[in-house]
């Protein structure tokens, strides 16, 4: 190693004249050798003399190159363009300086510079080591770039990737700023950031509620990477992290996302003491559930089926276990969910309302662990095995219940009497090939099954397959390439005496390919955008006799096939440092597709099989019809100061599926229906405000958000329709207009010994069903509300820690009882008496409200333990309250009587044990 001290002896001379063996030239050619073995071979060959140190040099890199009758300075330049070494020539020795350069005069470029007060950066070397501290991270300044004599910019882009120490896995939503600016940013899902930086020494901080914060002093001469490993931060279990991208949303423009991590989740007392993610979710502003044990929810007063829930990009039909009181996914397995509620991203579509992206976790690369629980219903355990260490892993989750002495407890007779089981399976595999490429492989299985009466079994199952394949291109460009393939079926064994058994079966499975691109550029603008298509295939329902006794015709309704494609483009266009511009399109093509039969119905007329004019058949593959159209996605973000922004928002979609259900809410015997001749695709608007104010003294954060929302095609049905196995469904089906609005208010303190947080939203929600007929009318046509208008909504979640091992949790929940429709009269037609009944959803049932209350109990903290643990005491419904499930009306003696049915009745206490290890 050459002595690099001797670069003080050269700083004060004048070199304005080169020498004689400066000026002339030399003529080398050299082929896949190290930098350092070319200079050794120009030292050789010539008078020169090289002074460096030897581990500024990639000895990895070969490089090879020719050059003729070309100067020393003219051959160097060259060489060492892409590296961020510069040379000083003094004469025959030439001193070679990392990142920064010498200068031999005092560099004025003009006399703007002086008068502006603009000074050079000179050469200065930092130590390692900081007077007085260890050498640390911290403690050390890092050099960025390489500096240019000739440049005159200002500003440079400091970019990089932030990954977790322990299993190298890249960590989204890290907030990464510089200190005492405005340069701020937060990673995206590959854990990449990039910063604006003015030119010199700036400290860059990097925050987060889960890890450890850091930070790192920098000299930056260019553009260049600096990459961070992060901790985890131990003390931090036990906090409720209910995470509404805080710092995210100073930083995007898009309106009404919400980020919920898993691990801060685990405090709040539900039902039955189970972790869920998705119950939590409904404690968020703008989503709501039609009632306890439902197992759709609602976002901003759109139906159940318009909302896309994703596990690692693949579709979850049914995300729910057990008529809908726990998430179909083990929550040991997750790392947060995203949810859009507007301003969707350009990548996703085919849904109206919002977007629920479901993220896993990443196995542990270094070592085996693994945690579970254990509680009065459920059981669960998730491992993680390393496979190639610092490479891949494995991660491995099983969960399943023993539910059926729950049921006996129950208020309502029909599930006293009846038993119901489920498990989950879920696989991941992670691979980091090299610096550059790394794959993920996700496999995912659930199966319900459940008698409400001792004849009939009901089962249904989601199977999932996720691939990715991730690729960096450079700094700045990277890609995803994924494939999924989903399944969602159900099936019904009714098996009696009755000569009437069957077994009725449903399926639908999804195929999805689809490849993504990210890129920054020119520091202000960062690109997504690509390409992708989906194949649906639908058995709508068949039937068959159940044993050889059974009179039952078999009945098997034609396959439905459709194909939905998509190319997508966003920009993040940063105008000012204050005012972010985020643009977005799609543009959606889908295709119904044969075999099939489809009825063209008289126009003049309303629908029904007499109506019937002709019947198309088409054959396998064949395009029956095409729908599809452009999809705006527009967010803008101002930021009025460091603590106060407002955010504006635009979107369309269009939905190409459609849930069939005649049930006040979501069922798992639900069918899927793809659009074709007689069945159009919904589209929808969405507009949104949002302000957004941290109190950064009281460290509570504060958001009102609006939205209002127009849909087209929405999907109803006539009075008494039947959508079981029928050959002429669209002959039930009605479409119509839809529109919701609403306010949605959030307090937050997600940090201290009193954190948690109260959302209140009051929104409506109406639907218009309108036809030149009046058997396809509801209502006289006139807007009316639908199954989720509930206009006010309360949900207070808090949190108290008494000491780190120690804390009190609770959870209130209010919600304006749901529309139902009413008998108001009796009448006689023809001899017989009907039952008169009001208008579809006129009336409503009684408010909904609940508290819950819970201890966490946490383990010791002591780091060389076999085991972490942590206890959790909760009674659900402390109060009691009788909340109504459903309404239903009786005759008896000739009167109507209104009978009311309750799922939990009484307090459930449940105490629960969770290990981590």
């Amino acid at each position: 190693m050459r002595i690099f001290t001797i670069i003080l002896l050269f700083f004060g001379l004048n070199q304005l004249m080169y020498s004689q063996d400066q000026k002339s030239t030399i003529s080398i050619s050299y082929s896949n050798i190290t930098q350092i073995e070319v200079l050794k071979k120009i030292e050789a060959s010539t008078n020169f003399k090289f002074y460096f140190q030897d581990e500024w040099f990639d000895n990895k890199v070969l490089i090879s190159g020719t050059f003729s009758n070309k100067t020393i300075e003219e051959v160097l330049s060259k060489i060492f363009k892409e590296t961020d070494l510069n040379f000083f020539i003094d004469k025959n020795k030439i001193i070679f300086t990392k990142n920064s350069i010498i200068y031999n005069k005092y560099p004025v470029k003009n006399a703007a510079d002086t008068k502006n007060g603009k000074t050079p950066i000179f050469f200065k070397q930092y130590d390692s080591v900081t007077k007085g501290k260890a050498n640390t991270p911290d403690a050390s300044i890092a050099l960025i770039g390489k500096e240019e004599i000739d440049s005159d910019i200002d500003y440079y882009t400091l970019s990089g990737h932030i990954t977790d120490l322990k299993d190298d896995k890249p960590l989204a939503d890290i907030t990464v700023k510089a200190k005492n600016t405005t340069a701020s940013t937060i990673t995206d899902a590959t854990g990449f950031y990039s910063l604006k930086l003015p030119t010199g020494i700036s400290t860059i901080e990097v925050e987060s509620l889960i890890y450890r914060n850091t930070s790192r002093k920098i000299m930056i001469y260019s553009n260049g990477t600096l990459d961070f490993s992060i901790v985890e931060k131990i003390n931090q279990l036990n906090e409720v992290v209910v995470k509404g991208k805080s710092t995210q949303n100073v930083r995007t423009a898009i309106t009404g996302v919400t980020t919920i991590e898993a691990e801060g989740i685990k405090n709040i007392p539900l039902v039955l003491g189970e972790r869920d993610i998705l119950k939590v979710a409904l404690t968020i502003p703008g989503i709501k559930t039609a009632g306890e044990g439902s197992s759709g929810f609602s976002v901003r007063g759109g139906k159940e089926d318009q909302n896309l829930v994703l596990l690692d990009n693949a579709t979850i039909y049914n995300p729910t276990h057990l008529f809908g009181f726990f998430s179909s996914i083990n929550p040991y397995t997750i790392n947060k969910v995203d949810i859009y509620k507007g301003g969707i991203p350009s990548e996703f579509g085919g849904r109206l309302s919002s977007v629920f992206d479901i993220i896993s976790k990443n196995g542990n690369t270094e070592k085996f662990t693994g945690e579970g629980g254990v509680g009065p219903v459920t059981s669960n355990l998730t491992a993680s095995i390393p496979v190639v260490k610092g490479k891949a892993s494995l991660l491995v989750g099983g969960r399943a219940t023993y539910s059926d002495w729950i049921l006996k407890s129950l208020d309502d007779e029909d599930l006293k009497n009846s038993e119901a089981s489920f498990y989950d399976l879920f696989a991941k595999y992670t691979h980091k090939i090299n610096k550059n490429n790394s794959v993920e492989g996700t496999a995912y299985y659930s199966k319900d099954k459940y008698s409400i009466t001792p004849d009939s079994l009901y089962q249904y199952s989601n199977r999932l397959i996720s691939l990715k394949w991730k690729h960096a291109y450079s700094e700045k460009t990277s890609s995803e390439f994924n494939v999924t393939n989903s399944e969602y079926k159900f099936s019904i064994n009714y098996d009696s005496t009755n000569p009437e058994s069957f077994v009725y079966k449903y399926k639908i499975d999804e195929t999805q390919a689809s490849l993504k691109f990210n890129t920054a550029f020119k520091e202000k603008h960062k690109f997504t955008y690509g390409v992708q298509s989906k194949l649906y295939k639908v058995n709508p329902g068949e039937i068959n006799p159940n044993g050889s006794s059974s009179i039952v015709d078999p009945l098997k309704l034609d396959i439905e096939k459709g194909l939905e494609s998509a190319i997508f483009f966003s920009d993040k266009f940063e105008i000012t440092e204050k005012l972010l511009l985020d643009v977005g399109a799609r543009y959606s093509l889908y295709a119904a597709l044969g075999p099939s039969t489809q009825k063209i119905y008289d126009d003049g007329f309303p629908k029904t099989p007499s109506t019937v004019v002709e019947e198309k058949t088409y054959a396998n593959n064949k395009v029956i019809n095409t729908s599809g159209g452009f999809e705006p996605r527009i967010g803008l973000r101002y930021i009025v100061d460091e603590n106060f922004f407002i955010k504006a928002g635009f979107d369309k979609n269009f939905q190409y599926l459609h849930l069939l259900s005649n049930n006040t809410t979501q069922a798992p015997t639900d069918t899927w229906k793809l659009s074709d001749l007689n069945v159009k695709p919904e589209s929808g608007l969405q507009y949104s405000l949002g302000l957004f104010k941290k109190l950064d003294d009281k460290d509570i954060e504060l958001s009102l958000e609006g939205y209002y929302k127009t849909s087209k095609n929405i999907l109803d049905y006539k009075v008494g329709a039947n959508i079981i196995l029928n050959q002429d469904l669209e002959t039930e089906l009605l479409q119509g207009e839809g529109k919701s609005y609403g306010v949605e208010f959030l307090l937050k303190k997600p940090n201290g010994r009193l954190n948690g947080w109260i959302g209140y939203t009051y929104s409506r929600a109406f639907i218009k069903l309108d036809s030149q007929f009046n058997d396809e009318k509801v209502n006289n046509g006139d807007y009316f509300p639908t199954n989720f208008d509930k206009p006010h909504d309360v949900s207070i979640v808090m949190n108290y820690k008494f000491t780190h091992r120690y804390s009190f949790s609770s959870n209130f929940v209010y919600q304006t009882g749901r529309p139902v429709t009413y008998p108001i009269g009796k009448y006689v037609y023809n001899g017989a008496e009907y039952t008169l009944y009001s208008d579809r959803n006129k009336f409503r049932i009684p408010d909904y409200y609940r508290l819950d209350i819970g201890i966490n109990i946490e383990g010791n903290h002591k780091i060389k333990k076999l085991t972490h643990s942590f206890w959790n005491i909760s009674v659900y419904n402390v109060l009691g309250r009788n909340n109504p499930y459903s309404i239903f009306f009786v005759t008896q003696n000739g009167q109507i009587k209104a009978y009311q049915t309750s799922i939990f009745a009484v307090p459930i206490p449940t105490i629960t044990y969770n290990f981590k290890f």
